[in-house]
């Protein structure tokens, strides 16, 4: 009988192993893969997201660091930079395979390469049977992203609105090539998908490039990809990644009885920029030592509940402002993204959004006194008591 099982290796799992080895938990961490494996994804690793680990990041794992930003929209261009890092490129395969040896290291037990296929939960603990075994624990922590359908053990699945479709790809180029188009910033193209953008993010000798929408938007993603790709004069013969992300924002229920999902399952992504790492991280502590509180305390399962009431004290509001925010940029982009182009100051502010030194809330209401844009308010459920 373990205190904890984990399902899921990537950044949410691992961080809630660590609370939960630091903390003496009785604790297996179940992953399907075996790591490294290769993880679509742009590479950006936020500051906020860095602000949450409790140990310092490699060198060799940082393949370059983020300054600034090239916002994109129609043939309106317009870069602005920071005096602070923003964010570190890495290599998503080798992030979280760090991620997880630094869990590893806790001395909890690490099975990978083994897929769950059924859980079940009782009074008194919960069951998991993979191919191989069935393994049981007084919690469980679901931290399976956003694909598979076990989260759909405890909230229902979203419908086309609530999750975005994203396409990837790495091109190979050579860093000289790379540092005379775009250095120490990232590229943004808005008005390219269905409530998203494409990304040109500068790697290690290859770029990440990327498109990704909201899924009721965007019919045919591989097709806007293609001409995403073409647009930027890639003209290779790639191969294009996809996946799903969900759109933070909504809500979602956490817990049921003995189970908690952290991450992308919980659906902790921001809806504007699609950034879930620094919340996949973060919900994976606190759900850990929600764990470890329970188990002290003798509790039970009810005290599962503050889970959520921690997520969302910390950062619930702000990803219901992202979508908020997301959802009017996109309904009016020919007036939106017009601002976002021309005002330099408008960047400038955004950025202290990806920093995490404002939030969204914060941010809609220095818009709307500064430009006082009649359509930004028509969406009458944003409030800014």
């Amino acid at each position: 009988m373990y205190d904890l099982i984990i399902v899921g290796g990537g950044p949410s799992g691992s961080a809630a192993a660590r609370i939960a080895g630091k903390k003496g938990l009785k604790t297996l961490l179940i992953e399907k893969a075996a790591f490294p494996r290769y993880k679509p994804c742009g590479g950006a690793l936020s500051e906020h997201a860095i602000s949450f680990l409790d140990f310092e990041l490699p060198g060799e794992l940082i393949e370059r660091e983020i300054f600034g930003a090239r916002i994109c929209f129609r043939d309106k261009v317009i870069e602005r930079s920071k005096d602070y890092r923003l964010s570190v490129i890495v290599s998503r395969s080798k992030l979280d395979h760090f991620l997880l040896e630094k869990a590893r290291e806790t001395g909890i037990g690490v099975l990978n390469g083994e897929k769950v296929i059924d859980i079940k939960e009782s009074e008194d603990c919960v069951t998991v049977r993979t191919a191989k075994a069935s393994y049981e624990s007084r919690y469980l922590i679901l931290a399976t992203g956003s694909q598979g359908t076990l989260k759909e053990l405890v909230r229902k699945k979203d419908e086309k609105k609530e999750y975005g479709v994203c396409m990837v790809t790495e091109i190979p180029e050579a860093n000289e090539t790379i540092d005379r188009y775009i250095s120490n910033a990232v590229e943004l193209r808005f008005g390219v998908a269905g409530m998203g953008y494409g990304w040109i993010f500068p790697h290690e000798r290859h770029y990440s490039v990327g498109t990704g929408g909201l899924a009721s938007l965007l019919p045919d993603p591989r097709g806007t990809m293609k001409q995403y790709l073409q647009d930027n004069n890639f003209n290779g013969n790639y191969k294009l990644n996809g996946h799903v992300i969900p759109c933070g924002g909504y809500k979602r229920k956490l817990v049921n009885r003995r189970m908690m999902l952290v991450g992308d399952a919980a659906g902790f992504v921001d809806a504007f920029t699609g950034e879930g790492l620094a919340y996949a991280i973060r919900s994976g502590q606190i759900a850990g030592e929600v764990v470890a509180d329970a188990l002290a305390s003798g509790e039970g399962p009810a005290s599962l509940k503050g889970y959520e009431d921690k997520c969302h004290s910390e950062f619930g509001k702000h990803l219901r402002y992202s979508l908020y925010f997301a959802s009017i940029m996109h309904r009016f982009p020919e007036r939106a993204f017009s601002i976002f182009t021309r005002e330099a100051s408008v960047v400038d502010r955004f950025l202290e959004v990806v920093a995490f030194r404002m939030d969204y809330r914060q941010y809609m209401k220095w818009l709307i006194i500064n430009f006082k844009p009649r359509w930004f308010l028509k969406r009458k459920s944003v409030e800014f008591e």
